[in-house]
């Protein structure tokens, strides 16, 4: 029997400088936890995967709304792995993410990587909606196959709008079902790890950073909207984690030097 549930939570300022949750809904193999956070005004919501999903057929969502002035950071405890389950029909699985930033607001989305099963079908979606002064970081990380396995079909959608104009609108699509060439020197190249880092921020508004190559197998571009996207591919999780900690510290560093300067 295939699983649909929906976690929300939301984040208020809670009036003392600090971030608030006030909803926080778990639902199904998605918990949400409100754990330490290293910052003091942020709150931190970590998920916690409570029995394996997703598996084919099943349809999960998490729903985040951050208000005006809030701060959030929210990461996982695991890896999310998509697998076959039972299920016969072919029916694929179904992951949305729903993410509003308000008006000075801050939303750090770090989860864990997603991992494709060999057998797994599953349609990722994830959709922002970033008010003209919120601030978002985003990571997605995408490892094909387990060890010593084949990838399972997978297809990831980023669709990001910010003060209501498109942002950024991506899809991609791996394994069998997908268009071909996806593995081919000019997608993959053999890898099996693929990921991508966003962050929005209007500080980029007065200082755009320039297209550049971060090492041989990632690249940062600048997105006209203010933001800047990190595209990376590697062996492995490991590897492609170390490209994505490198360019996020970089990036962060960098955007305090421009503030305080």
């Amino acid at each position: 029997m295939s699983v649909r549930a929906t976690a929300r939570l939301r984040a208020e300022p809670d009036g003392r400088g600090g971030t608030a949750l006030p909803v926080l809904e778990s639902a199904g193999p998605l918990a949400l936890r409100r754990t330490r956070s290293p910052r003091a005004a942020y709150a931190r919501v970590t998920v916690v995967g409570a029995m394996s999903a997703p598996l084919n057929g099943d349809r999960l969502a998490i729903e985040a709304d951050i208000a005006d002035g809030a701060r959030l950071t929210v990461d996982s405890a695991a890896a999310t792995v998509a697998l076959p389950g039972a299920r016969a029909d072919g029916e694929p699985s179904t992951y949305t993410v729903e993410l509003g930033v308000g008006e000075g607001a801050v939303l750090y989305w770090l989860p864990e990587q997603l991992v494709s099963a060999r057998g797994s079908d599953l349609r990722m979606t994830t959709r922002v909606r970033l008010a003209p002064t919120g601030r978002l970081l985003l990571r997605e990380e995408q490892i094909l196959g387990r060890h010593g396995e084949p990838t399972g079909a997978l297809t990831t959608r980023l669709t990001v709008h910010r003060a209501g104009r498109p942002l950024l609108d991506q899809q991609l699509a791996y394994g069998p079902g997908a268009p071909g060439g996806w593995n081919g020197p000019a997608v993959l190249g053999g890898h099996r790890a693929v990921g991508q880092l966003l962050l929005a921020d209007p500080a980029f508004e007065d200082a755009p950073l320039p297209a550049r190559l971060l090492g041989p197998t990632a690249a940062l571009t600048p997105l006209a909207g203010p933001a800047v996207l990190v595209t990376a591919v590697a062996a492995d999780a490991r590897l492609l984690r170390g490209i994505l900690d490198d360019a996020m510290r970089e990036l962060l560093d960098g955007l305090k030097t421009e503030q305080t300067g």
